[in-house]
């Protein structure tokens, strides 16, 4: 057999190889196009929905303290004898080193722009944020802290324990299973059918934040009272979909 024949029949084999392919490719893309119209023939979607307002057991906020100096080095010392001194007043209030991170530390040129930038002098700031479920201190870790020198207070933001919501879940989970299961077997009366079983169900939780305290950059000075705070309520809630098969 010459070359140029085996040629010639490695060509059609080829050709009939890829022809094969091809209505394979087609065959396997109609049946799975098949699967997934019966899929969703008889089936129906239907979203659940339940919420909780509850106390938040929760606070979080940031308190700093912002100096200038003439020098890097005397920014940075004076800055952190005061820091020292807020973190000594919030261990005092009862709060552990769990509950106070750094969050912020930096030491920076001032500039007087009027004409060639020259540096005046130099900004230290250090920042730490408090995490704490002890409420009912939270108007004396602002008080003390201002009194020691913090100057920096940010918002305060409440929220839900992890724990807490876990306590939750479950029974917000059977409300809005049950709020989706009751508007679908009203749909189905409607259409004349039945629910016969579950295809699938994807559940979303989420908790609402509360911010209710805000100070400005030069924290207030001279508080004779107590800085009220009140936690308020925040919202826990879930939502399901769940498609149901009919018939």
């Amino acid at each position: 057999m010459s070359q140029e024949t085996k040629n010639d029949r490695s060509y059609y084999i080829i050709i009939a190889l890829s022809i094969v392919l091809v209505l394979m490719s087609a065959a396997i893309y109609a049946a799975s196009q098949g699967v997934l119209e019966n899929d969703t023939e008889n089936t129906i979607s239907m979203n659940g929905y339940a919420e909780q307002k509850i106390v938040p057991d929760t606070a979080t906020l940031s308190i700093g303290v912002l100096v200038q100096n003439s020098t890097a080095s005397g920014a940075t010392a004076e800055n952190a004898a005061l820091m020292s001194a807020v973190i000594e007043e919030l261990k005092a209030l009862g709060l552990e080193d769990r509950e106070i991170q750094t969050s912020y530390v930096s030491v920076y040129p001032e500039y007087n722009y009027d004409g060639k930038p020259i540096i005046t002098g130099y900004s230290a700031s250090n920042s730490v944020q408090i995490t704490t479920t002890k409420l009912d201190k939270l108007g004396d870790i602002i008080d003390r802290s201002t009194a020691a020198g913090a100057n920096q207070i940010g918002g305060i933001s409440f929220s839900v324990s992890s724990e807490m919501q876990k306590d939750l879940r479950e029974e917000l989970m059977n409300e809005a299973v049950a709020e989706a299961r009751l508007k679908a077997e009203m749909l189905a009366g409607s259409l004349g059918v039945e629910i016969t079983g579950v295809q699938t169900s994807t559940i979303s939780d989420s908790t609402t934040s509360r911010i209710y305290y805000d100070m400005p950059r030069e924290a207030k000075d001279g508080a004779e009272t107590s800085t009220p705070i009140q936690p308020g309520e925040s919202t826990v809630s879930m939502s399901v979909q769940v498609t149901y098969y009919i018939g």
